[in-house]
């Protein structure tokens, strides 16, 4: 297993490493992940005792903390990019799969919270994908 990866936000002015290898890769349907990623779930890959050092733009790191809850959520202040998070009490770095440049090593381990998966995301297979836009 890798273990440094390598990441950034859409408008680029935070750039990360996180160096440690994933131990798990939750999709999590919960409704709070439904909101905050504004999608069907979250694809958050966990690594406890990791290493995340900021490269550039540690700065524009905002963190939200949903009230009274564990729900956590790092973002660039500039794009919204969800970035990596860590809990300081368990040393435990969350990393969102979307926010990595280089390729994640592990498959997701399992869909977590599916009683609040939207009715809609529970047929996917059926689906027909395309490259791009369709025509």
């Amino acid at each position: 297993m890798t273990n440094q990866h390598h990441g950034s936000c859409l408008c680029g002015q935070v750039r990360f490493q996180l160096n440690a290898a994933f131990q798990s890769f939750f999709l999590c349907h919960c409704h709070r992940c439904q909101k905050g990623t504004g999608s069907l779930h979250a694809a958050n890959l966990f690594a406890p005792g990791a290493e995340l050092v900021w490269l550039q733009g540690q700065d524009s790191v905002q963190v939200y903390q949903h009230d009274n809850t564990r729900h956590c959520k790092a973002f660039c202040r500039h794009c919204g990019s969800s970035l990596p998070l860590l809990a300081a009490s368990s040393g435990l770095v969350m990393v969102p799969a979307g926010s990595l440049d280089s390729e994640v090593d592990i498959r997701p381990t399992a869909r977590i919270f599916m009683d609040d998966c939207a009715d809609w995301g529970k047929t996917l297979n059926d689906v027909p994908g395309f490259s791009g836009l369709p025509s």
